[in-house]
């Protein structure tokens, strides 16, 4: 899936640069996929829930959704570096990389 994004920034002698470059995202269908199961994984935990089973079992359960669903995360970061960074780098736009890395902190909190 590729969508076209247009930047506009300034580099560090003044000139303003506006470049546009298409991000390809090459792993959607298995984020997509990723996500349906860890949808299905939690939604068969609030059913255990509703049935009242065991906390423990629970929690087990929770932890394996945050695993499937940093893991996932991990996949689009690296597709993300692969292709959009690597591009932003050559393009000299520093505001992707900017981006990346509040978007990095938030998703490590």
């Amino acid at each position: 899936m590729a969508n076209e994004h247009t930047h506009t920034h300034i580099n560090e002698n003044g000139e303003v640069i506006v470049h546009s470059h298409k991000h390809v995202h090459t792993n959607t269908k298995a984020v997509l996929n990723r996500l349906s199961r860890a949808i299905g994984h939690l939604e068969s935990i609030r059913r255990m829930v509703e049935d009242g089973r065991d906390c423990s079992e629970v929690l087990i359960q929770l932890s394996a959704v945050k695993s499937a669903i940093n893991n996932t995360g991990k996949v689009i970061l690296q597709d993300h570096i692969e292709h959009c960074i690597v591009d932003a780098v050559e393009s000299g736009d520093h505001e992707a990389l900017e981006e990346l890395s509040r978007a990095i902190d938030r998703f490590v909190k």
